[in-house]
């Protein structure tokens, strides 16, 4: 049972800002009413220039939030763009390695970088959702889907089944304090699509944001980021892959096809795909690119045994489950389900 919630902002400093003031109140609200404790680290509140200007204090945040044996889960605020800037102060002299335990750590977006760095840890974790975009979603409660998931990690520390949700919502475009009680426009879902291979896959979940993936090999966005990932060893082997499930999931920047085929050209490169045992893959934002997404993926691949799933509502899609990294999972399309723990 979580009773003490840390939240860290590892990449952005939105949290902090003014105009995200109303949203802060909601969510704090939300999680005191589960009965928690909540807790913002050091310099989770001081805002997006203070935060992209010291990534030495996010790096400090992150390394307390595991150090302290009060923080039961440490949430992350909401993603970025620019968490690999922390490698030097969690990597540099061992730091990170020496400061955490296992506990619920949760996030997703750019906080893909995060979850690698835990993952070079040694720690297993949970991607797909963030205090800011689902526990201070505007409407009048935080999505149901959503909240499912949420409860149940709160409830039991970990998740032991995802189903597809029956909707998706498109998502926001304004986040004022007008659209507080606001619902989003919401469509039926048709489930999770088998893209190719058999429909029952097995392996321990591995990935993230193919938007942050992409910047780890072009640094066209940050030029020194594929160097100083390459430095600090943060992108798995090939070995490290063997018989992975792969997370991908593209972000609110609606990639273009073309761009969405070199990132996958890049894992490909990497040795993944012919390692992994199966590949998940996220519904994306409002549908964008969806169809075409789908066959870029299967042409990339380039292997028809390899089993994809997609349509998984997870990371930037609406509403969001949660996916624990790192733990054994059985995937089986035909009855719906991917489930955590076993052998």
């Amino acid at each position: 049972m979580i009773k003490t919630v840390g939240v860290v902002s590892l990449s952005s400093g939105t949290l902090g800002e003014a105009f995200a003031r109303h949203e802060l109140e909601l969510g704090v609200a939300r999680l005191k009413h589960y009965g928690l404790r909540v807790e913002f680290l050091p310099h989770a509140l001081k805002g997006v220039e203070y935060v992209k200007a010291h990534p030495e204090r996010r790096a400090a945040d992150r390394l307390e939030a595991f150090r302290d044996p009060e923080i039961d889960l440490v949430l992350c605020a909401i993603g970025g763009d620019d968490t690999y800037r922390l490698l030097p102060y969690l990597f540099g002299e061992g730091q990170l390695e020496k400061a955490v335990r296992q506990k619920p750590f949760l996030g997703f977006s750019d906080t893909t970088v995060n979850h690698l760095m835990l993952h070079k840890a040694g720690l297993s974790t949970f991607y797909g959702q963030a205090f800011l975009p689902d526990v201070c979603e505007l409407d009048r409660e935080m999505l149901p889907y959503t909240r499912h998931y949420f409860e149940e990690l709160l409830r039991t520390g970990t998740i032991r089944q995802v189903r597809p949700s029956e909707v998706w919502y498109e998502g926001r475009t304004d986040y004022g304090p007008d659209r507080l009680g606001t619902p989003l426009p919401v469509h039926p879902a048709a489930g999770w699509k088998l893209l190719q291979g058999p429909p029952v896959f097995f392996g321990r979940i591995l990935g993230g944001c193919l938007d942050t993936l992409y910047d780890f090999f072009d640094g066209g966005r940050y030029p020194d980021m594929p160097a100083l990932c390459r430095r600090y060893g943060l992108f798995p082997a090939a070995a490290d892959w063997k018989g992975r499930i792969l997370l991908l999931e593209t972000s609110e920047e609606k990639m273009s096809p073309e761009k969405f085929s070199r990132a996958l050209g890049f894992l490909k490169q990497a040795g993944v795909f012919a390692a992994v045992s199966g590949i998940l893959f996220g519904r994306p934002a409002d549908n964008a690119f969806r169809e075409e997404y789908h066959r870029r993926l299967t042409a990339a691949v380039a292997d028809p045994a390899l089993p994809i799933l997609a349509d998984v509502s997870v990371g930037h899609a609406l509403p969001r489950c949660i996916l624990p990294l790192g733990v054994p999972a059985t995937v089986d399309a035909q009855a719906q389900t991917i489930t955590f723990g076993g052998a």
